[in-house]
């Protein structure tokens, strides 16, 4: 079993492919309408067959309150991987990305958090190599 696909729900999809795409870097993937349904996903450039991240309107009174509880808890609704997250944070930073958090030490990793502007807070995360890998 494989995960293809996971979702993180947004308040503009126009607002939030423009952020994952311009911002994060990620690849458009999937955009289609059906009626006034928009299937919408981004993938990573460097593994464009990789896991999709589909950016859905977040059009439902109860996904909308658990969004709104823990972008209020400060709890990251996605985290993504970087080889480098010093490098990243800064390119990130100079496109416009406003981050609660910047790279910070923790057990095991160094993390990073920001805003994606639709309703979200992102982390990510470098893992720490230990010695002996």
């Amino acid at each position: 079993m494989k995960i293809k696909l996971t979702s993180v729900f947004v308040d503009d999809q126009n607002k939030a492919l423009r952020f994952y795409t311009e911002v994060l870097g990620f690849a458009k993937k999937s955009d289609f309408s059906n009626g006034p349904y928009r299937w919408l996903t981004v993938a990573s450039p460097e593994e464009p067959e990789g896991t999709e991240l589909q950016l859905a309107l977040n059009n439902n009174p109860a996904a909308k309150a658990y969004q709104q509880a823990i972008f209020q808890q400060n709890q990251p609704a996605a985290n993504f991987v970087s080889d480098d997250i010093k490098g990243d944070y800064e390119r990130i930073k100079a496109r416009g990305a406003a981050f609660s958090m910047p790279p910070t030490d923790v057990t095991g990793s160094t993390i990073a958090m920001l805003n994606d502007t639709c309703g979200n807070l992102i982390q990510l995360t470098q893992l720490k190599r230990w010695a002996g890998e």
